[in-house]
């Protein structure tokens, strides 16, 4: 039996996983650095973002929160819209006033981690998600399940 070869159709749920994976991962990182004072801190000067402080905590705790479930798989497509929508918040009121390129006002991280997040909105999480196997889960009950008969009024 020969070889099958893998084409980029068969690869692309994976991949698209790993990069979910990666991606979440250090958008959680980010918020974690922020609440938490982990991984140099906020800013990257060891310290914290105060509770309740706008926008900086709330957009802490999106990224915390929203990395993780984006990175378990778990609510992919919204997850991702709210994650994408923050780092455009992000990059237009706090990096895009200083200046008009993202290199030159800091704001490549949002404008990466915006577009990022806006792909996986419209992907969804591809393979290693837990979104794929709770969809799995339900469609095997649903096919599994006895057909019900609805009552017909005479």
């Amino acid at each position: 039996m020969p070889a099958r070869r893998l084409n980029g159709a068969d690869a692309q749920p994976y991949v698209l996983g790993l990069f979910r994976i990666v991606v979440s991962l250090l958008f959680a990182c980010h918020g974690a650095a922020s609440l938490f004072g982990v991984l140099g801190g906020a800013a990257g000067s060891g310290g914290t973002i105060d509770a309740g402080t706008w926008p900086g905590w709330y957009a802490a705790v999106i990224q915390l929160v929203g990395g993780g479930l984006v990175l378990l798989g778990l609510g992919t497509r919204p997850v991702a819209v709210i994650c994408s929508g923050s780092m455009a918040y992000a990059y237009f009121k706090v990096h895009q006033p200083g200046a008009l390129w993202p290199l030159e006002n800091g704001g490549e991280a949002p404008a990466m981690f915006c577009w990022a997040f806006l792909l996986l909105a419209f992907t969804g999480s591809g393979a290693f998600g837990l979104d794929r196997l709770l969809a799995r889960r339900t469609s095997e009950r649903e096919e599994s399940a006895p057909e019900r008969q609805t009552p017909v009024a005479a």
